[in-house]
């Protein structure tokens, strides 16, 4: 399954006693009271110092020695490993804040590491992180920050006691600032950027197999059959040129009309595969409808669908069932099968169903996660249910997009 999923970097929480799950657009209002949310927010301040310490001291002897060796193929990696515990740093903080400061931050989410293809993609999206370097920048400037707190609240302890929760409340209201611009997610953008980068790579290998697997059709099925075709009229051209009996002629003419039926069948699956003419001129629920008669096991289609989605939206939808059915002939061995599509709000949803064994799953072969990908590159979802013994059904949710328009479908 691949699932895109939404972070809003805070999110205001309850009020009450105690001052845990503060509004962080709004500060709670100052207490000249020990409560526990004060001593909370004493022991923070208290701890800055030590957590300034360790954060500066990592960027020091990890961060900075590893951007100096960039001029080397050595720095990249190092850099890489830095920024990744620069991440986790950053993760421990925001434990922190939520812990002492009642603070309500989200993770960022990770880095797609997973789809983003070889070693050096994988390097480069790690080293183009913006949560590691806005972490390293917090470490940086967190050090005399910790100093001034620590300087405040130690003396405040036993000169300035009655004043100490107020001074307590405005040093970790600019913590709380702090941890806000620096550690938390800053938007969905920069979720979104870090994906769409990792899925470009996708698209691009993907676009690359087709055209191979295209070149390779042609040249050993359509091509070799029109060669084959030519020679054969040679030949009979020749056998006339002699004088040659007309039944041997009409023999060869016959053998070459048959490679002509097949060469032009050959093309026609080839163009199918492509794009076949039907999704262009009729739409998705007479493409779904052809290719459900081709399966093996008897398919049942529905489609409910106001008006047709974009071109693009359109073929993954086709392609996406096509591979889909052809699995259940192959593989499921099913008596029955349905298509279901259908559009809900801005999404197209489409869902094969069988009554097959069972036991298909997005780590079962290259097919499956081939299909997770290209839905993940246009913002869509791939939902694989297959319990063993059956039935399965597989989902796929894409962006809606009306013809000729192109914005994204959210």
């Amino acid at each position: 399954m691949t699932a895109s999923a939404s972070h809003s970097s805070l999110r205001p929480g309850p009020s009450g006693p105690g001052g845990a799950g503060y509004d962080d657009d709004r500060p709670p209002p100052v207490r000249f009271a020990y409560d526990p949310q004060t001593w909370k927010e004493i022991t923070y301040l208290l701890t800055n110092l030590p957590m300034a310490l360790i954060g500066f001291t990592y960027v020091m002897t990890v961060i900075v020695p590893g951007a100096a060796m960039t001029v080397t193929v050595v720095g990249f990696p190092l850099l890489m490993l830095g920024l990744t515990g620069s991440r986790l740093m950053g993760r421990f903080e925001r434990w922190r804040a939520r812990l002492l400061l009642g603070m309500r931050i989200d993770e960022p989410s990770p880095l797609p590491l997973r789809r983003a293809g070889g070693p050096l993609q994988r390097m480069w999206l790690a080293l183009k992180d913006p949560v590691g370097w806005r972490t390293v920048l917090y470490d940086l400037i967190r050090l005399p920050w910790g100093v001034l707190t620590f300087s405040v609240v130690v003396p405040a302890l036993f000169v300035l006691w009655p004043v100490l929760p107020y001074l307590a409340r405005r040093l970790s209201d600019a913590d709380r600032a702090m941890v806000r611009a620096l550690l938390s997610p800053s938007d969905e953008l920069e979720r979104r950027i870090a994906e769409l980068e990792s899925d470009r790579g996708v698209v691009v290998d993907t676009a690359a197999a087709d055209l191979r697997r295209i070149e390779r059709d042609l040249h050993d099925g359509a091509q070799a059959r029109l060669v084959n075709l030519a020679m054969g009229l040679g030949l009979a051209k020749e056998k006339l040129l002699e004088g040659q009996a007309d039944d041997v002629v009409a023999a060869m003419v016959e053998e070459a009309h048959g490679e002509v039926k097949l060469a032009l069948q050959e093309l026609r699956d080839l163009a199918r595969g492509i794009h076949p003419a039907v999704l262009t001129d009729r739409g998705l629920d007479a493409a779904l409808s052809s290719v459900a008669s081709r399966c093996t096991v008897p398919v049942k289609v529905t489609a409910d669908l106001p008006s047709r989605p974009a071109p693009a939206i359109e073929g993954i939808a086709y392609f996406t069932v096509s591979e889909l059915l052809q699995n259940v002939s192959k593989h499921s061995g099913a008596r029955a099968a349905s298509v279901d599509v259908w559009r809900t709000d801005d999404r197209l949803l489409v869902q094969v169903w069988d009554d097959g064994r069972g036991g298909a799953s997005l780590d079962g072969g290259s097919g499956m996660r081939g299909l997770a990908e290209r839905l993940d590159a246009v913002d869509g979802l791939f939902v694989v249910d297959s319990p063993v013994g059956g039935p399965t059904t597989v989902t796929a949710e894409l962006p809606w997009r009306e013809r000729g328009d192109g914005r994204r479908g959210r």
